[in-house]
C-alpha cells in the first residue's frame, strides 16, 4: 500500500542524508521526496511517500522516530488530507496550435508560464489523477519536458477517520 508520510525535522545539514540513509540501509524505497522549510524557525517539512505492507510502514515509523533531528512522524493516510503535487510540463506548440493547447490547459486549470515560438509550458497543481490525466491530454502534441514534484500533504482539521464510526 502506498503512504503518504510528513516529517518535521531540524533545519540542519544532513538531516536529508541520514533519512535517505536510514532507507537506503534497509532495503526500503522512497517513492518521493519533498522538502521545504515549516513554520517554526530551524525546522523543516518533509513529506515521503513509501510502498510497504503494514510491516515495512511500522519499520518505516519506529527507524524515522529514532533519529536524533526528527522531531514528529506522521502517516496521513491513516487521516482524511489533503495532497496536491505540482508538474511544469513543456510541449511542442507551433503558433497555430497555441488556441488549442491553450483550451486544454484551461479545461484542467493549468497555467501557461512560458512560450515561445515552438513550445509551451504549463504549470498545473492537483492531484495525482489530475495531474496524470493532464499528461495523457497534452501529449498528442508531443511533451518536450517535464518536471513534477511528489506530493505534499496535510490532515484535515476535521478528520471523520479519528472520530470514529460514532461521529463523536
Amino acid at each position: 500500500m502506498r503512504h503518504i508520510i510528513n516529517l518535521e525535522v531540524e533545519n540542519q545539514a544532513g538531516v536529508m542524508a541520514r533519512i535517505v540513509g536510514l532507507f537506503s540501509a534497509r532495503g526500503f524505497n522512497i517513492e518521493s521526496i519533498v522538502a521545504g522549510k515549516a513554520l517554526e524557525d530551524g525546522t523543516a517539512r518533509i513529506t515521503l511517500v513509501v510502498h510497504g505492507d503494514a510491516w515495512v510502514i511500522e519499520q518505516v515509523n519506529k527507524q524515522l522516530n529514532k533519529l536524533i533531528d526528527v522531531i514528529r512522524v506522521t502517516d496521513v493516510t491513516r487521516n482524511d488530507y489533503i495532497n496536491r503535487e505540482l508538474v511544469l510540463v513543456k510541449i511542442h506548440c507551433t503558433p497555430p496550435r497555441r488556441t488549442e493547447a491553450s483550451l486544454v490547459g484551461n479545461i484542467f486549470g493549468a497555467k501557461v508560464v512560458d512560450i515561445s515560438g515552438k513550445s509551451l509550458t504549463f504549470e498545473l497543481i492537483g492531484s495525482e489523477s489530475k495531474i496524470t490525466a493532464f499528461l495523457q491530454t497534452v501529449h498528442p502534441f508531443g511533451v518536450k519536458e517535464i518536471a513534477r514534484t511528489g506530493p505534499i500533504a496535510m490532515v484535515r482539521d476535521f478528520n471523520p477517520k479519528a472520530q470514529g464510526a460514532s461521529g463523536a
